[in-house]
Formats: C-alpha cells, structure tokens, sequence
C-alpha cells in the first residue's frame, strides 16, 4: 500500500488539488496585493461594478471600502489624520465638507491626463475633483399623486402645498442638521430663489415635514406612502429605486435643477499615495464614467458616449435649467458658524411659523 501524495491517483483527487492550489494562490495574491483605503460617502452595493473593475484591471490594489454618511466621513477623517490608520481617498457628495478640507490643506495635488479632461467648474486646483453629474430632483409616490398633479417647479411646488395642507400631503425632505449634503442643498436653493425657498419652508411647516438624513430614508417613506412628494432627492438614488418599485416617481424641476458632483480628493498623508492616485484616474477615465453611468451615478464628462445616464443626455433634455454647483469657495460661505446659526435659526422659525 502507498500514502503520501504518491498514493493519489485518482482524477477526483487531482482535480480537488489543483482547486486548493488555485484558491491558496488567489488568499496568498489577496494578501500580497496593495491597499487602497477609501472613504466614500455612498452605498456600497451601488458602487460595487465600479470597485470589481478597478480591481480587475489592477489586481495589485485591493480597495478597502467604508460606506460612511457624510458627516461621519468628515468627522472621522479629521479624528484620524496623522495617525497610522487613515484614508488614502476621500469621496463624498457633500461637496461643501469636501471642499472645506481641500481648502484647510488635507488634499495631495494630483495631475494627469484624465484630470484634464474635467469640465473647469468640476475641479479645483489640481486637487478637488468632481466625479460624478447628479441632479437634485422631486419625487413622489404614484399612488397618492397622479403624474400631471405633480408641481413642475419651485414656485408651483409652494403653490401646490399653500393649497392642500388638509390633504395630508406631507413631503419628505433632507434634515440640515443631520445631513452635511442636506445643509449644501437648502443653502443653495436659498441662494437661487430666497423668497420662493422661505415660503417653501414655512409650507413644509404647515404639512408636517418629514427630516432625514439620507435620499434612500425619503424614498422608503415615499414608497409606504408616509410622504407623497420627496424634496431634494439624488435623481440617481430614486432612478435604482423607481426601477424595481412602482410607487415612486420623480421629475426634474424645470424651473432649475440642481446638480451636485461627489467630490474625491487624494489624502496628503495618503499612507497608499500610487493607489490612490491609480483610483482618481480609474473614476476620471471614459472606462469609470461609463461604469459611473451604469450604476445610475451620472458621468460628469462630456465625451464619455451618450446615454441614459450621460451628462450629454441631461443637457439634451433640460438644457439651461441645469445648474450644477460649482467647486469653487463659494462652497465655504455657509459653512462659516456664524451663517451657519443664522441658517438654522431661520429654518426653525419657518418651520414653526404659525398656520
């Protein structure tokens, strides 16, 4: 009788090695690759694809991803920085956080030939850059609004609910103290049409406002028919989610839409500096922003091939009433505590104004 390896010939057991060699292969590569720690402010079965195909065309790197909201994401950057455990890459949509840390000097500055080929309102300094094209949208719940009841703009929004407290037509909306991204919103509406975005507040006093921190709780409180309309809503979020649910639905307001972009940013102290610098080209490349595209995050360049999710298809449609926040300083002013307070104190004494 023989044992040891000699001893196993048979085909069953041959193929049962070679499987353990390859899976050993694959643990000791897994272990061997690079890190690349990211810090990102969005869901991670969304940006899933985007992280299997980096990785696929860098098996070197291997991501480490930490699905945080956006006031995490800053306040833990900022706990860790200098020490050993730190981010390499920052990205958020909370471009007012972000660009806040690039201005305090937290940010490498990069340049390469992906970087160059950004809009100019979506980079800033060679060290900010805008990844992403996402308008800000209304939805609402098909079973308690028909499509053509739906307001088309600002204005004919606060018309809409001056009329129907007694509906009980509640709408959902981001919480400016909860959600760095919320405040970036609210402020930037204030700023497009003041008078129209306090009478809206106060409005959104009357019928009982529903506060949340994040786009994915206003559409689970739309689609349970909590809320009937969902103010400020990541047009990319609510597409993912009317696609598999059919109570919700959305429009892009036609008197102006907002656009936000998901700012990432290279860590000074990046401990992963070549990784890091391999990821911002990977999500700034016509292959990332056509899988940016599939996932429903909207491309942010203008030569990546026309589609659903393009910013080419977007113009097409809404042409001027596209307004995308630029990165630029701007994006400090209400940051600034004292604006900050004031914003607050207005809000709250919209939303309790009497009926």
């Amino acid at each position: 009788m023989t044992t040891g390896l000699q001893g196993m010939k048979s085909p069953m057991m041959i193929d049962w090695l070679r499987r353990a060699l390859a899976a050993l292969c694959l643990v000791a590569g897994a272990v061997a690759a690079e890190p690349m720690v990211l810090y990102a402010a969005t869901d991670r079965q969304v940006v899933e694809p985007l992280v299997a195909d980096f990785q696929a065309l860098h098996p070197d790197i291997r991501v480490e991803y930490h699905d945080l909201n956006s006031g995490e994401l800053h306040e833990r950057f900022l706990s860790e920085f200098g020490s050993a455990r730190q981010a390499d890459v920052l990205w958020s949509s909370a471009m007012n956080l972000q660009f806040k840390l690039v201005n305090d000097g937290y940010a490498a500055p990069y340049q390469s030939a992906e970087t160059a080929a950004l809009p100019a309102w979506a980079i800033w300094k060679g060290e900010a850059f805008g990844v992403t094209f996402e308008p800000v949208v209304f939805a609402y719940n098909t079973k308690r609004l028909a499509a053509d009841a739906v307001p088309r703009t600002h204005a004919e929004l606060v018309r809409f609910l001056e009329r129907s407290p007694q509906r009980g037509l509640r709408v959902a909306s981001y919480d400016p103290r909860g959600s760095g991204l919320g405040y970036l919103l609210h402020t930037q509406d204030m700023e497009a049409n003041p008078v129209a975005f306090w009478n809206l507040i106060r409005a959104f006093g009357r019928t009982g406002v529903i506060l949340e921190p994040s786009t994915a709780e206003m559409l689970e409180h739309l689609s349970v028919g909590r809320a009937a309309l969902g103010y400020n809503v990541l047009l990319s979020y609510a597409m993912n989610r009317a696609a598999v649910d059919p109570n919700i639905g959305l429009l892009l307001p036609r008197d102006y839409t907002l656009v936000l972009s998901r700012i990432a940013f290279i860590n000074r102290q990046a401990p992963h500096p070549q990784a890091a610098r391999r990821w911002i080209d990977y999500l700034l490349s016509q292959r990332g922003q056509a899988m940016i595209n599939r996932v429903g995050l909207f491309s942010v360049r203008e030569d990546v091939p026309a589609g659903d999710h393009s910013v080419a298809e977007l113009r097409r449609q809404m042409g001027s009433a596209l307004r995308p926040v630029v990165i630029s300083t701007g994006l400090l002013t209400y940051l600034d505590k004292m604006k900050r307070e004031l914003f607050l104190s207005r809000w709250d004494a919209a939303l309790s104004a009497p009926r």
